[in-house]
């Protein structure tokens, strides 16, 4: 037996009009391949589908059993073929993003997302909180397919674009000195923290922050005196307000707001901190670019 999908189509085409010329003028051909497609349908199934007179064209029992299925058949190709092409045009599927703990903080990314999820709704959007080491290791191992980190040094089959900067502030509580010697509206340099005790990321934490203020403390000639460590910014914030020293953190906490505690602004000229979009170097999926078009038509 051999049955094809135009085999269907013409015999559909004829059940619909019951009139072999009017087919083929559907169809786009002449009546007598058409006749000759529907005697090799009828071979091939070993019934007769239609009985033919010079006046009319009528269904038989096994024809309109098999018009049915026949039907059937086409729209579930139809389908498949309309599914096809829109995961291709990346309008469904599925797309995992990594994201920090302070992502969600900038109004950018969460806009793009939103985008993404009204132009797309048929894409599930699997997002996952995890740290910049963490979605570096899961986009490596195709885990994650976009990550959205503050990147060291990244493995060369990784690529960046940069969403926007983020500026480094010192955290401080409100009755510290420095706050009144600067002013409201001043910035510190990050030399006037010298002889202060620290509260920072752990470097377990992953979170792209520990070394860079390891960095900016350096280039301002001194190694900060750790007396805390904690793997959440808002855990940092809280004990810089109990006392246990100053932080430095990106602006993008200063929406944590905790009493007793003031963001001042670093005068640092490398005191800044950046985002990035993350992906493999041979990424296929056609969502991808379509969520990098939309994080960057967002950025700062």
């Amino acid at each position: 037996m051999n049955i094809e999908l135009r085999h269907l189509r013409y015999f559909v085409a004829v059940a619909d009009t019951l009139h072999f010329g009017k087919a083929a003028e559907r169809l786009g051909m002449s009546q007598p391949p058409l006749s000759q497609q529907i005697r090799q349908l009828e071979e091939s199934l070993g019934a007769r589908l239609l009985t033919r007179t010079n006046r009319r064209v009528a269904l038989t029992e096994p024809g309109r059993v098999f018009l049915q299925e026949a039907r059937d058949i086409l729209a579930r190709v139809d389908h498949a073929v309309d599914l096809t092409q829109r995961a291709q045009r990346g309008e469904l599927g599925e797309l995992r993003i990594g994201f920090t703990r302070t992502t969600p903080l900038s109004q950018d990314i969460p806009r793009a997302i939103f985008a993404f999820r009204q132009r797309y709704p048929a894409v599930h959007l699997q997002l996952e909180e995890m740290n910049s080491l963490q979605q570096i290791d899961a986009l490596l191992e195709r885990r994650l397919q976009v990550g959205i980190l503050r990147p060291g040094t990244l493995p060369t089959s990784l690529l960046s674009k940069r969403l926007f900067r983020d500026p480094l502030v010192a955290v401080m509580r409100s009755d510290h000195p420095a706050i009144k010697r600067v002013g409201t509206r001043g910035k510190l340099a990050v030399k006037a923290l010298a002889q202060e005790p620290f509260v920072v990321f752990a470097r377990s934490a992953g979170a792209g922050v520990h070394e860079h203020v390891m960095s900016l403390c350096r280039t301002a000639g001194f190694a900060p005196r750790i007396s805390q460590e904690a793997r959440e910014a808002s855990t940092i914030i809280g004990l810089v307000a109990a006392g246990f020293g100053v932080s430095i953190l990106p602006n993008s906490c200063s929406h944590i707001q905790v009493e007793g505690v003031s963001y001042v602004p670093l005068v640092d000229a490398n005191a800044m901190s950046e985002i990035h979009v993350v992906y493999r170097e041979d990424e296929r999926s056609p969502l991808v670019p379509r969520m990098l078009q939309l994080l960057l038509a967002v950025k700062s």
